[in-house]
């Protein structure tokens, strides 16, 4: 379903999802694994490698949000998990300044295509926010990187909880200073939107289907509840722009 005007004409705020939705985090990994080995003379399957990495996320995460472990920012986290899978793929000889340089790929991950164009024109109706796992200086280092243009950044840091908590939305709500209606929570993962709608933040489901490469096939099946889906973030703005544009000329005849 979609917003009606007057109803679209509330939202004041796009929070985003950043790592897969608005980053292109495997090939970004990909890529920097393989400078990596050149440069020490390893043979790694890369791409396995970033599946392995990306796989610890939740389970990390999790340990948190579970009291398993106190607060432990991402990127504690992201090295914890990469310790474990260079000795899990038999990698050794890399120094410490190696581990810690890999280790901040995740602030250096490249944008889809479509997504710095897309947010520009976003932007000239709605603020954007961040609404991201990722901790601050992450997520500030990659805009910075990436030319990401956000308004806000803000983190589930601030709220000491990792997404799905509900902490973390009602966190955004709160230093916006917007009620959830006014928030649209924008996602390729549906679990984060349901979490969202949960808090009732309005919903927008973005298809990323390359997220885990060309050979995943991913569950694209959509929740009828999502108050948007879009095939990126170009086709977000036609829909939100024009249906703005659509309340702007009935408010003038």
């Amino acid at each position: 379903m979609s917003l009606t005007p007057p109803q679209l004409a509330d939202i004041r705020c796009l929070a985003f999802d950043v790592f897969g939705t608005v980053v292109d985090w495997r090939s970004s990994v990909i890529r920097e694994g393989e400078s990596l080995g050149q440069a020490r003379g390893l043979e790694v399957d890369w791409a396995a490698f970033a599946d392995a990495w990306r796989a610890g996320y939740v389970p990390s995460m999790s340990r948190v949000r579970q009291g398993r472990l106190s607060w432990t920012s991402l990127d504690q986290l992201h090295r914890m998990t990469l310790d474990r899978i260079l000795e899990d793929f038999g990698i050794t000889g890399l120094s410490e300044a190696d581990k810690a340089n890999f280790n901040r790929v995740w602030h250096r991950l490249k944008p889809w295509p479509d997504a710095v164009g897309g947010m520009h024109r976003l932007r000239e109706r709605f603020t954007l926010t961040t609404l991201s796992n990722g901790n601050m200086a992450l997520l500030v280092n990659m805009a910075k990187q990436a030319g990401l243009p956000w308004d806000c950044v803000l983190s589930a840091e601030l709220a000491r909880h990792y997404k799905r908590d509900p902490e973390v939305y009602r966190m955004a709500t709160r230093l916006l200073d917007l009620s959830p209606q006014q928030i649209m929570m924008v996602s390729a993962h549906q679990d984060d939107l349901n979490a969202a709608k949960d808090e009732g933040l309005r919903t927008v489901f973005v298809m990323r289907p390359l997220e885990f490469g060309p050979e995943a096939r991913p569950d694209l099946t959509i929740d009828p509840s999502f108050d948007y889906v879009a095939n990126d973030f170009h086709d977000l703005a036609d829909q939100l722009l024009s249906r703005s544009e659509a309340r702007q000329s009935l408010a003038l005849s």
